[in-house]
């Protein structure tokens, strides 16, 4: 089992930053991948950014330049830093990682944190 711990969203205008933490109970060294999703009212979870089984990150286009997805091996925990925030970033922010066990592996999710973009 893996849980995974979010932290640092809130309400913030046009143009600010925000930081968001995700802090796993287990070594990140034993997880495949991790990252950051999101979802909207009306809209499907979608990729923000993730680092990949290879250790390569990945970003969806809309966010590329803007945010940033660090790790800090020691503490367990992935970062999502956000800059030049617009209201479309409004979504619930789900961390969520990928973890092997033998031939198969499972998803976990975190509990989401809510970021608000606006005026």
């Amino acid at each position: 089992q893996v849980q995974l711990v979010e932290s640092g969203g809130g309400l913030v205008q046009p143009g600010g930053s925000l930081r968001l933490s995700c802090s796993a109970s287990v070594s990140i060294f034993s997880i495949n991948t991790m990252g950051w999703y999101r979802q909207s009212p009306g809209k499907q979870r979608e990729l923000v950014a993730a680092f990949t089984s290879g250790g390569r990150t990945n970003y969806a286009d809309s966010v590329k330049g803007r945010f940033t997805i660090s790790r800090d091996n020691a503490k367990n925990t992935v970062y999502l830093q956000m800059n030049s925030l617009k209201p479309d970033d409004t979504a619930v922010y789900y961390c969520n990682c990928e973890r092997v066990y033998g031939s198969s592996s499972r998803a976990y999710w975190g509990q989401g944190t809510q970021v608000t973009v606006s005026s």
